[in-house]
């Protein structure tokens, strides 16, 4: 017999386990799990676009998510999500698409057995609406969002994460039945804001190394994510540090994503760790870890996984809220005074020893409340009741599925080969080469908003006249390893790319690192895929380099600088470079077109650099973004002197 399901729905996946409100998921699911629930997760991939939006591979591991979970899910966003807004808060539902209301509705009726729905942020409250009726809905808040804005005054910043007012805050909360809050503070604030039960749930943390005081500092840390909150807090932190720092003070470690967010400059006394795959060698490598939080709200995930691995911490009041606090150094109002406590500590062994006694004491204290509140959870929940049980594994579940290899026609450079699998982390396959780009949808036959998709890879090498053996046979072509996946033949149907919805990987604007004859021909190979934009332009001029395009484009595309590849299309396609683009007033009577919404167009004029005009017909050029396809047809005719631009 099946145990109860609980559905969870999150803008962001839970592994990589990388960010703070990743490590909110997975330990409310865990928490879930003790208390007998089974857990099917919908990831909203709210997160994956923002990634690809600026350019970065999305750090998702859906292979390591279906080992955990009884089902997982995948709903792909059908427009861009708005970051900023004009208006002095976002709309409740501005960032919660039909597309997540329509899988909720969708899987009540593919499993009706499911007693409880959890929504993972209050802008995702309206997909409750769509839960069946009966079925309890709560709310876990993670933090508070009306006027969240205000933060960002004092560093003359703007927020580019939601935001709204306490009348949306209050709406979105009044659609569920139990409201879940991470810490007391947010907890007390939530309840002037709704006659919802509001219960808080701190995340439980397990011991993952015992406390042990260090007798002098010579590495201090901080390990985060590239929000805007870390950002800001610790490149003030870090900046002071620097400052006068001296040879023989601690160094101060900064690993996790938040090293990529700072930059490439270097100071005295800082180190970017960059991205560190275990946490434990972080945290071994450090005495202490410091928390100089400025701005933000909900719990800082970052404290409580130091304290996890026995870890001194000093902090800020604010770094610290939720943990109820009594040691000086975890109430501290400034970054400077983090370092001058850190400094006052660094060779006081009698110091040290004091506060890692106070923060063992704290740790224990707050996971002693967690577990209460864990408890008290729980019990709130259904009581699972076996004559309505459904079936133990529905007809629409996915059945295991290996990786399938699939070899593309071979090109002159190189090979082109795919990838069937849940396997979202790779970005360099050790047999197939670097990642171009992963399908939008889920694969032919698969079942509703499945995880799995088709990824094509591309090895640069000489070509050759048939499908490579290795790989065919199902072995490594570097290792002669069996690899225990199946492959595919090659045939028209799986490995053409014309028609299919990409998302193209950091390959073809921010890294280039496939040698340009083997992403020329690539590029022939993207040539008809389903494109976000299509426009058609005249030549209007020619330049010392290449020639100039009068079109419509989409009109954030038509303003400022955008990082980019273009490839003319032909014969011989080729890389060619945007070298300026000018906005025009009139319209221009092209054709341009779009099914998204979000993608208006405006007139403008591109000078290509490397562009050769075609005179026997119509040619095209494949323009990308880091998260657009667009494709321009460049018509036969150049425009007469009769003609100008306007």
């Amino acid at each position: 017999m099946s145990p109860p399901a609980i559905l969870v729905v999150a803008p962001m996946p839970a592994f990589p386990t990388s960010a703070g409100n990743r490590r909110r998921l997975l330990t409310t699911c865990l928490s879930l799990q003790r208390g007998g629930f089974a857990i099917d997760l919908a990831t909203y991939a709210h997160e994956d676009q923002i990634y690809r939006r600026f350019g970065q591979h999305p750090p998702t591991d859906e292979a390591e998510a279906a080992g955990l979970f009884r089902h997982t899910f995948r709903i792909e966003p059908q427009g861009t999500i708005p970051l900023t807004t004009r208006a002095r808060g976002f709309g409740i539902d501005d960032w919660c698409p039909d597309a997540v209301g329509a899988f909720v509705a969708w899987y009540g009726q593919a499993y009706p057995e499911t007693r409880a729905i959890l929504v993972n942020y209050v802008f995702l409250s309206r997909a409750l609406e769509a839960a069946p009726p009966g079925m309890l809905k709560l709310i876990d808040t993670h933090d508070r969002f009306a006027d969240r804005q205000r933060q960002y005054r004092p560093f003359r910043a703007e927020p580019n994460f939601f935001y709204t007012d306490r009348a949306g805050e209050a709406a979105g909360l009044a659609r569920a039945d139990i409201v879940l809050a991470i810490q007391s503070e947010e907890a007390a604030y939530f309840r002037t804001l709704t006659d919802r039960r509001v219960h808080l749930l701190p995340p439980r943390f397990l011991a993952r190394r015992p406390f042990a005081a260090p007798t002098r500092l010579t590495r201090i840390g901080f390990l985060g994510h590239g929000n805007d909150p870390n950002l800001f807090s610790i490149r003030h932190f870090a900046a002071a540090w620097s400052a006068d720092w001296v040879p023989g003070r601690p160094e101060l470690v900064i690993a996790g994503e938040i090293s990529n967010s700072l930059g490439p400059a270097t100071s005295p006394g800082v180190i970017r760790a960059g991205y560190v795959p275990r946490l434990e060698d972080f945290y071994d490598d450090v005495d202490l870890v410091v928390a100089p939080i400025l701005m933000g709200s909900g719990l800082k995930m970052k404290v409580a996984e130091a304290l996890s691995f026995g870890k001194p911490v000093i902090g800020t009041a604010l770094g610290f809220e939720g943990f109820d606090p009594v040691a000086p150094a975890h109430r501290l109002q400034t970054g400077q005074a983090v370092k001058d406590m850190v400094l006052a500590l660094a060779s006081d062994a009698t110091g040290l020893a004091a506060l890692t006694r106070a923060c063992e004491a704290l740790f224990a204290g707050y996971n002693k409340g967690a577990e209460q509140a864990e408890t008290d959870l729980l019990a709130m929940l259904p009581a699972w009741d076996a004559d309505t049980s459904g079936p133990d594994e529905p007809a629409s579940s996915d059945p295991a599925q290996p990786a399938t290899f699939l070899v593309s026609m071979p090109l002159r450079h190189g090979r082109l080969a795919c990838e069937t699998s849940l396997r979202s982390d790779l970005r360099d396959h050790p047999d197939l080469g670097r990642l171009i780009a992963t399908e939008r949808a889920g694969p032919p036959g698969a079942a509703p908003y499945t995880p799995l998709r088709r990824r094509w890879f591309a090895r640069a090498g000489a070509g050759s006249s048939g499908t490579d053996q290795g790989i065919d046979q199902g072995t490594s072509p570097e290792t002669g390893q069996e690899t225990g996946q199946e492959t595919g033949q090659e045939t028209g149907q799986e490995t053409c790319l014309a028609g299919l919805h990409l998302a193209l990987s950091p390959e073809w604007v921010r890294e280039r690192r496939l040698p340009p004859s083997l992403r020329a021909e690539l590029a022939a190979e993207l040539a008809d895929v389903a494109a976000d934009w299509e426009a058609e332009a005249r030549l209007v001029g020619l330049t010392g380099e290449g020639a100039l395009l009068a079109l419509s484009l989409p009109r954030h595309l038509a303003f400022g600088t955008h990082p980019n590849a273009a490839f003319q299309i032909g014969a011989s396609t080729r890389e060619i470079t945007l070298q300026r683009v000018t906005s025009l007033n009139t319209s221009l009577g092209l054709l341009y077109t779009t099914a998204r919404a979000d993608l208006p167009a405006a007139p403008a004029a591109l000078t290509f650099a490397g562009l050769e005009p075609v005179h026997a017909g119509p040619s095209k050029i494949l323009f990308l973004h880091d998260d657009l396809i667009g494709r321009i047809t460049i018509l036969s005719e150049i425009a007469s002197a009769e003609e100008p631009l306007p």
